[in-house]
């Protein structure tokens, strides 16, 4: 499956709706810019967009929730060691309060993973962050040397559509 999120402001990105109603588009509010997000079909509609191959997913993203992108630099010999990693512990975050969805996005160009989770709020992300379950799933995550750059996190809340 593939996924595709473009930045801009909500007045410029909701006329993608418009023009494409056949695609169900996910708005995002963060602190510095708005994002549009679809995902499973291949028509990529976004001039100035990003597109993902989805290699690990949970849950069902929701109209309504508090988003974090983690945004991970990996170099190419890095990349299925990564991708294995988050495979073998996909299920870890699932069971957590306040979890709605997990994406790892594979990038088609460039090597910028994203790893994207949805929450009930940011207050359950938190919890999450703090919780022993979590130190338990990133135990081994010290920065690996499969890292191009530093990791970096950006978080949204949906904007619902009327």
């Amino acid at each position: 499956m593939k996924a595709y999120l473009t930045n801009g402001t909500i007045d410029f990105l909701i006329k993608f709706a418009k023009k494409y109603p056949a695609i169900h588009f996910h708005f995002m509010n963060g602190p510095s810019n708005d994002i549009a997000y679809y995902e499973g079909t291949d028509q990529q509609i976004f001039q100035a967009g990003r597109e993902y191959d989805v290699i690990v997913q949970s849950g069902d993203i929701m109209e309504t929730g508090y988003v974090v992108l983690n945004n991970i630099p990996v170099i190419d010999e890095g990349r299925p060691l990564f991708e294995d990693n988050f495979k073998k512990r996909q299920k870890e975050v699932d069971s957590q309060p306040g979890f709605q969805a997990f994406r790892l996005l594979k990038p088609m160009s460039g090597n910028t993973y994203i790893v994207f989770t949805q929450w009930d709020s940011a207050q359950s992300y938190e919890r999450w962050k703090n919780s022993e379950a979590f130190k338990k799933a990133h135990a081994e995550t010290k920065p690996p040397a499969y890292f191009a750059d530093r990791p970096f996190v950006t978080t949204y809340s949906m904007i619902e559509r009327d």
